[in-house]
């Protein structure tokens, strides 16, 4: 009897504790897996020129842009930031310092055959006039690095205190411009400085136009006179000089950037000395092979003049050319409506006026800034007229004013 209840009490407890663990289970808190919220990432905002937010249909609007902001875009030969040739100047007390001194200057130039070269060496004359400084001597090397350091050779001879230059090629005539420095000659550079020589200790500063900025100017041009599209071919001087350089790149990245229906079929380099004939063998090659060619660009107007003649000679007188730097002969073609229908122009007068304040610097001693950039000034039929009085610091000749009214 006793084992029967026995029996009964055990199950009874099994069945209490069963009952209670499932009310503990049932009743026990839910613990949750916590909840790893994975950081969110956004997109970096990225800020887009306006102006290459849409697709450019009017260059015009971009060389207004160019006029109005008055920017530089080209940097110095090492990299420097440009500094205005406003920014450069002489007070009387300087002058007349620097006429007591009776100092010589020489300019030795890489090539004369532009209105380019010859509106540099006016400046430069004006200016040294003014300063009292004698000129004794102006060279030209055609290009050539072995004449021009035979040119240095010569002007050293004469022992100037000044000597003015543009080099042919930097590495090859950087030793006879080092001579110069270590024989205590002051150097000013256009454009370009020989390899290895440095700022305030071998010479005193380089002077130069916004080649780039010219190169992106003549770009827009092109692309309005042919209507945004098209095939162009492409001159450029095939020789290691940093400005010339400049413009070919600054072209070519504007083209690219902004025109996306105009495509460069062909380029070919020319290395001289005679740019003209060189430009047009070229040209003839061109439109011989792309009888549909719209434009062509040349590296500076000697060449661009090669190029009318060999469109004139096929009988392509249709075809856009622009071009760097106002002579005289492409003003004419500007101003009658021809071929070239625009250009990029550089400011030789008033270059060569910075360049012989800053030889003034280096004879007194002033430190000068390492590279000096003046505005590039783009140049069609609207404004030819006073875009030659602003690059030439004179009227126009009669032949253009003339040509203008035709």
């Amino acid at each position: 009897m006793l084992k029967g209840y026995a029996k009964w009490i055990g199950l009874a407890l099994v069945l209490v504790v069963l009952v209670l663990v499932i009310v503990f289970i049932v009743e026990a808190p839910v613990v949750e897996e916590p909840v790893v919220e994975e950081p969110v990432v956004e997109e970096p905002v990225v800020e887009i020129p306006q102006e290459a937010e849409q697709e450019v249909t009017d260059p015009t609007v971009f060389l207004d842009a160019l006029v109005r902001e008055g920017r530089v875009f080209s940097s110095g030969p090492a990299g420097e930031f440009p500094t205005s040739a406003a920014e450069v100047t002489l007070s009387e007390e300087e002058l007349a310092q620097i006429k007591a001194m009776n100092a010589t200057a020489a300019i030795v130039m890489h090539y004369k055959g532009s209105d380019w070269s010859r509106a540099q060496i006016a400046g430069m004359t004006a200016q040294f006039e003014k300063m009292g400084i004698e000129l004794v001597a102006v060279t030209e090397a055609g290009f050539s690095p072995d004449d021009q350091v035979a040119d240095i050779e010569s002007v050293l001879a004469m022992d100037p205190d000044i000597i003015v230059s543009i080099p042919t090629d930097p590495v090859a005539v950087a030793p006879a411009f080092k001579k110069a420095a270590d024989a205590g000659v002051k150097l000013v550079f256009m454009d370009n400085v020989p390899h290895g020589m440095v700022q305030g200790e071998d010479y005193v500063s380089v002077v130069s136009a916004d080649n780039f900025g010219n190169g992106v100017a003549s770009a827009h041009l092109m692309a309005k006179y042919i209507g945004g599209e098209g095939k162009i071919g492409v001159i450029y001087h095939e020789a290691d000089f940093f400005v010339t350089r400049q413009r070919y790149e600054a072209f070519l990245e504007t083209i690219a950037n902004y025109y996306h229906n105009i495509e460069v079929v062909e380029r070919i380099g020319i290395t001289g000395p005679d740019f003209a004939g060189d430009a047009a063998e070229a040209a003839s090659a061109m439109l011989v092979k792309h009888d549909d060619l719209k434009g062509i660009w040349a590296v500076w107007d000697v060449p661009a003049e090669g190029v009318m003649a060999a469109a004139r000679e096929m009988d392509r007188t249709d075809i856009v050319i622009t071009t760097i730097d106002l002579g005289l002969n492409v003003a004419i073609d500007i101003a009658e409506g021809g071929m070239v229908r625009g250009l990029g122009a550089q400011r030789p007068f008033d270059q060569g006026v910075t360049q012989a304040i800053l030889a003034g610097y280096g004879l007194l001693g002033k430190e000068a800034p390492a590279f000096v950039a003046l505005y590039m000034l783009p140049v069609n039929r609207d404004n030819i007229l006073e875009a030659w009085s602003i690059v030439y610091r004179i009227d126009p000749p009669e032949i253009l004013s003339d040509a203008i009214g035709n």
